[in-house]
């Protein structure tokens, strides 16, 4: 039943739909709560205090944060981190929708608790926000029309926008949820061709490895486990499982393959928690720099305390074979890694780290733009046909 203390007319704007950036409104068919109105925010938290005691979640999505008046993001935050406290929840989770053109420096607005929102100055108070910024670009790389470097770029540019909200950039990855598709978004990642209806299915798990391996906290927008690959308009994208036979299938192969990379991810500290490299590559193991063409290779490292863990992903429609950079203080000549993922059924062990090169005689395009000369600690990996491993030191 509708709380009798929303059944006020002043609580609501009713002034017409939302159009254009700085105007509020309402929400097409949905009137829009006055979010300023102190008795509104108060009824809000106290009926959203209820929902987690009632239902014991452990976490909101709060849609379309950046319209949110009055103080009310730091108040609504904070409100329901101090009840789950009060019940013995310890780590509950609050993040927000901000679906913007503006990307990087807007999205930079409303990550870390004490980040100051725009106009009012107010303090955000949620815990993240989604990651637009990375679907925005990622998505095409991992399809193979942009080259790698785009992300790259992107999240060089995130380090430079997110100086004075983070103190390492390790810690920007409990700022960020990170997804592949979603309901918003008229197309889901996968994509199945009438001719060869599966051809593409390695797309998707490779880019399960990339989800899961990149800084952020993954999610996975329902119904991309079980193949789900709705286009063109808002009831496909959002179809439902509800009826179908069996709903969640366990054994379904995407569903095999994220169960896989949870367990990667679960089993190395370094993906959930460690600092982000990206790391050039090389085919001949003499020039050495991130992949510029689409498709290309995603290749990166995430290191955490002494712990290194590599991603290597081939995202191009034939086999590749590449050096990859890895820490040498880390990885001395002779250190041995392992798969720990892989969407290949039959994937080539790595040869062990090896010293390349002698000063002056490599030619490394660093990832920041410089130039250097080596030698370099580099793991040759060989990578199939859209071919995504993770590799740990054994």
């Amino acid at each position: 039943m509708w709380p009798q203390e929303f059944q006020r007319e002043r609580y609501f704007r009713e002034q017409g739909s939302t159009v254009g950036e700085g105007v509020i409104g309402d929400f097409g068919s949905l009137k829009q709560f006055r979010t300023e109105d102190p008795d509104v925010q108060r009824f809000l938290i106290r009926a959203y205090q209820y929902v987690i005691a009632r239902f014991d979640c452990d976490g909101f999505r709060i849609d379309t944060l950046r319209y949110l008046q009055g103080d009310l993001p730091r108040l609504f935050g904070n409100a329901m981190r101090e009840f789950a406290l009060s019940i013995g929840k310890k780590n509950f989770f609050t993040f927000g929708e901000v679906f913007d053109g503006r990307a990087e420096q807007d999205i930079a607005l409303f990550i870390g608790r004490n980040t100051q929102s725009p106009g009012d100055g107010s303090i955000v108070g949620v815990d993240a926000a989604l990651d637009y910024p990375l679907f925005n670009v990622a998505k095409a790389v991992l399809k193979g029309f942009s080259a790698p470097q785009a992300l790259v770029d992107m999240y060089q540019f995130r380090k430079q926008v997110e100086q004075n909200v983070v103190s390492s950039h390790g810690e920007a990855t409990r700022f960020f949820v990170t997804f592949l598709d979603n309901h918003d978004n008229k197309e889901r990642f996968y994509h199945v061709d009438p001719a060869n209806p599966r051809a593409l299915d390695d797309q998707v798990t490779a880019a399960f490895a990339c989800l899961y391996s990149l800084q952020g906290i993954p999610c996975l927008y329902y119904g991309t486990e079980q193949q789900l690959h709705g286009a063109g308009s808002d009831e496909l994208v959002r179809e439902a499982l509800w009826g179908k036979v069996p709903a969640f299938d366990r054994t379904n192969p995407f569903f095999v393959a994220l169960r896989a990379v949870a367990q990667a991810r679960a089993s190395q500290p370094a993906l959930r928690y460690g600092r982000q490299y990206f790391r050039p590559i090389s085919g001949d193991g003499r020039t050495f720099g991130i992949s510029t063409m689409a498709p290309g290779v995603v290749s990166f490292s995430r290191i955490l305390n002494d712990e290194e863990v590599v991603v290597a992903v081939n995202v191009a429609d034939s086999p590749v074979e590449a050096f990859v950079i890895v820490d040498s203080t880390l990885n001395p000549a002779g250190s041995v890694f392992q798969i720990v993922y892989t969407n290949e059924a039959s994937a080539a062990p790595p040869d062990a780290v090896a010293t390349l090169g002698a000063g002056g005689t490599l030619t490394i395009h660093e990832v920041d733009g410089s130039t250097t000369d080596g030698p370099v600690s580099a793991l040759r990996v060989r990578l199939g046909r859209r071919g995504a491993q993770i590799l740990a030191r054994r």
